[in-house]
């Protein structure tokens, strides 16, 4: 030793735009966090370009070379609902993934920066965790449901509530079909049905198979046919050890013959036999029949934290249909001929993010 002193190097840590020369590290970064979600990925990125047009200024933060956190947004700028920026637009989830709270601070700095020079009303987050003790955040809105799958099917039977696997075992032994390579056309008209029901518009056709084309096989359609053809439609997403029914469109009749009950029991049975190792039943707001209905499946809700950075607005939005402001809309539209619904739709829902 020559008596001098070493010191540590400290790493510069940076954060800028995603690069399609940093593409290949984020795919990396987000494999290895059992907390990246779809919603987090860049085919989501890609649907959302194709699919509906918006900007997607995702953000990446870098030190010694290494990629250690991500932050996808989607810029939704529209004459109805306002400019926000939203992680992540479109989805149930996203929000920041970072190595510690350091990184993450420094990706919530950037987009704030980012916010400011486009104007936007405020940046919002959406995840199962709250992030920053200093942002607005909303947890009485919505819930998640998510569980563990039982390695075989009799103890994935023995997992429902007996009430509920009453009517699987219903399901099980009707006369229902199910066809897992369905068209992007038979879902897209199902599911509008099921969102005219509910006083909801649609996003448009080209949005739905945006996905199907990023996601290719790990966007699954699947139907539930009954005697006059399908009655069921659900898109999936197959992520990590994770499987995700996202959107499901049902006709009335699907209740009677057991078909809704069907469609994710036969999900269940496919996820078990890859090995899956669990399933996320998705969001629902507090209240909902959807709500009451994934309770009945034996999941524990869990509350979602969306958080918010206000810029330009003055209080945190409230664009849902549980808020009493757009009561009147919902009526209104469920009364609408569903041929009408189904053409206007996707104009009013591309601006909800």
């Amino acid at each position: 030793m020559d008596g001098s002193t070493i010191f540590p190097i400290l790493e510069t840590l940076t954060v800028c735009r995603l690069e399609p020369s940093d593409e290949t590290g984020w795919r990396a970064f987000i494999e290895l966090r059992p907390d990246a979600t779809p919603f987090h990925s860049l085919e989501w990125r890609d649907a959302v370009r194709a699919g509906l047009g918006y900007d997607t200024p995702y953000l990446i933060a870098k030190a010694g070379g290494e990629v250690v956190g991500v932050l996808p947004l989607v810029h939704v700028k529209t004459p109805l609902f306002g400019n926000s920026l939203i992680s992540t637009g479109f989805s149930v989830g996203g929000g920041v993934l970072a190595r510690d709270g350091e990184v993450a601070e420094a990706l919530a700095a950037e987009a704030i920066k980012l916010g400011k020079e486009r104007k936007v009303d405020c940046l919002e987050l959406r995840g199962e965790r709250a992030a920053f003790e200093n942002w607005a955040t909303k947890s009485e809105t919505y819930a998640g449901f998510r569980a563990p799958l039982a390695a075989s099917s009799e103890d994935r039977l023995k997992a429902i509530p007996r009430k509920k696997r009453a009517d699987v075992r219903k399901g099980i032994k009707s006369d229902l079909t199910v066809d897992t390579d369905a068209s992007v056309a038979v879902f897209h008209d199902l599911y509008a049905r099921n969102l005219h029901a509910l006083g909801t518009p649609i996003l448009p056709l080209k949005w739905y198979a945006a996905l199907k084309s990023a996601f290719g096989d790990a966007c699954e359609i699947s139907t539930v046919n009954g005697p006059d053809g399908p009655v069921v439609a659900l898109m999936t997403f197959w992520w990590g050890d994770t499987v995700y029914p996202y959107y499901v469109g049902a006709l009335t009749e699907a209740r009677k013959l057991h078909a809704f009950d069907h469609v994710y029991w036969e999900l269940m049975e496919r996820a078990g036999e890859r090995g899956v190792a669990a399933f996320d039943f998705g969001r629902s707001k507090y209240g909902t029949g959807s709500f009451d209905y994934k309770k009945y499946w034996g999941f524990e809700a869990e509350a979602l934290h969306y958080q918010y950075h206000l810029i330009g607005a003055d209080a945190v939005p409230d664009v849902n249909p549980n808020n009493p402001k757009y009561a009147r809309f919902v009526s209104t539209w469920q009364k609408l001929p569903f041929g009408v619904t189904k053409r206007v739709g996707p104009f009013l829902a591309r601006q909800l993010g």
